[in-house]
This record gives C-alpha cells, sequence and structure tokens, in this order.
C-alpha cells in the first residue's frame, strides 16, 4: 500500500512570509516561554502569562524576522568558503 503523501495549499510565492511567520512564531513560543518560566516560576499563572508574553514578542519578531533573514542569508554566504 502506497502511503499518502501531504501536498502543500500555500503557493510557493508567499515562501518568505510563511518561513518568517512561523520561525518567529516558533521562536516567541519557546523564548517566552523559558523567560516567564524563569521570572514567575511554574504557578497557576503561568499559562495566561505565557499566552500575554508570547503575543506581545510574537508582534516584534515576526516584522524582525522579515527584515533580518535577508541580511543574515547575505552574511552566510559571504562567510562560507566556495568548494571545488
Amino acid at each position: 500500500m502506497q502511503q499518502a503523501r501531504f501536498r502543500g495549499f500555500i503557493p510557493r510565492r508567499y515562501e518568505i512570509l510563511l518561513f518568517s511567520f512561523l520561525l518567529s512564531m516558533f521562536m516567541s513560543f519557546l523564548v517566552s516561554g523559558v523567560s516567564t518560566m524563569r521570572t514567575i516560576g511554574i504557578s497557576d499563572d503561568l499559562p495566561l502569562t505565557w499566552a500575554r508574553n508570547f503575543v506581545s514578542s510574537w508582534v516584534v519578531a515576526f516584522p524582525a524576522v522579515m527584515i533580518v533573514a535577508p541580511v543574515v542569508r547575505r552574511l552566510v554566504k559571504r562567510l562560507l568558503i566556495e568548494e571545488v
């Protein structure tokens, strides 16, 4: 039996936007979670406080990734040695 393959549904022209959206979302979720737990510890307020912190950090992270990612890609290309 052949395994079904997932086929995307978002046009390729949105690749950079989708990359920035997902990267900023995952990173904001993780970083806000770590910083929230370090600040207030594990408590009953943790989920709601984490959610608030995640949203406020993601609002900054998403446009930042849109601006910084192309700069980082160019920097990485300059730092790499061409292999022969």
